[in-house]
């Protein structure tokens, strides 16, 4: 298994330099192994209240633990990457959610450039494969005139997560600082058309070496997926795993991004054993940039992230 890194400028933001203007730098991590090449590829921040991922934690325990990481004190504001997984294989262009699109965050929505820095055009993708339907992985779907961003591929989902979103009264169910998500996926789902998707359930290989794996908890049908790179397993975590530290150490603290806190608590434990056990590579969707490493056992039910 090979990883290479870079961080460079695309031409847009070379020319935005040369205008004045902030320039937009890619971050770009390859793995590579037995011909299958996958990417983890930006697609900007978003910007969060720290209470958010934190509030319902123990709090004076979560200091603690934030302190051994040289965080003085709990945020007021996180700005957790978004790390998009692009795999390829010599037939297939596999992309695993489709980031936050131009209408979420300013600070978001920038996977289309970063796939333009590595010479990937929208019809060179042939899947797309979502973990979940938040704003941030799915309302990357359309473009700035609602029209579909990756026109000729197939488009997969897991049933249960695609039902939940399609539902007209989810919006009334979700919560009020959830409102938005609900609106905004029943638009994009509603717009591509149920026949665009195919929907899958419980633990299946949905492409070949693409295992997908149930991780219910941080949204009712919220899936990870084992990729297969040459004797090299990779688990795309999504949201399962959303940052470094209390995810991994604690995972049986509650956050407060998961939908169903619980939930969210028993699946961290579960994949996290499995991703320990098997030794396997991990992508997070917002692990700190590039977000590929490992997870390394410190005790029964405690682990530790180790960037690669």
């Amino acid at each position: 298994m090979k990883i290479t890194r870079r961080n460079f400028l695309t031409a847009t933001g070379a020319a935005a330099l040369a205008a004045g203007l902030p320039a937009r730098a890619w971050s770009q991590a390859t793995i590579e192994a037995g011909g299958v090449r996958i990417d983890s590829l930006s697609d900007g921040n978003l910007t969060l209240p720290g209470s958010f991922v934190f509030g319902p934690a123990p709090q004076d325990e979560l200091a603690e633990l934030l302190k051994g990481h040289g965080i003085d004190a709990i945020p007021e504001r996180v700005a957790p990457p978004c790390n998009v997984t692009l795999m390829r294989d010599g037939s297939r262009t596999v992309l695993f959610d489709t980031g936050a699109g131009p209408a979420f965050q300013e600070t978001a929505g920038e996977l289309p450039d970063a796939l333009d820095a590595i010479g990937v055009a929208p019809e060179d993708v042939t899947h797309v494969i979502f973990t979940h339907g938040h704003p941030d992985h799915l309302w990357g779907l359309l473009d700035d005139f609602d029209e579909p961003v990756f026109h000729e591929a197939g488009h997969m989902m897991g049933r249960v997560e695609f039902d939940y979103w399609s539902d007209p009264e989810t919006v009334n169910r979700i919560g009020e600082a959830r409102t938005s998500f609900a609106v905004g996926a029943q638009r994009r789902l509603e717009t591509l058309g149920a026949e665009a998707f195919t929907l899958f359930e419980g633990e299946t290989e949905i492409l070949p070496g693409v295992l997908a794996i149930p991780t219910f908890g941080h949204s009712p049908g919220h899936y990870a997926f084992a990729l297969e790179a040459g004797g090299t397993q990779v688990m795309v975590v999504g949201d399962a795993l959303t940052n470094g530290h209390m995810a991994f150490e604690r995972p049986d603290w509650p956050s407060g991004s998961d939908q169903d806190q619980a939930a969210g608590a028993a699946t961290r434990l579960k994949l996290l054993e499995r991703i320990a056990a098997d030794d396997m590579v991990l992508i997070g969707y917002h692990l700190d940039r590039p977000g590929i490493g490992k997870a390394e056992r410190l005790s029964q039910g405690r682990f530790r992230y180790a960037a690669l």
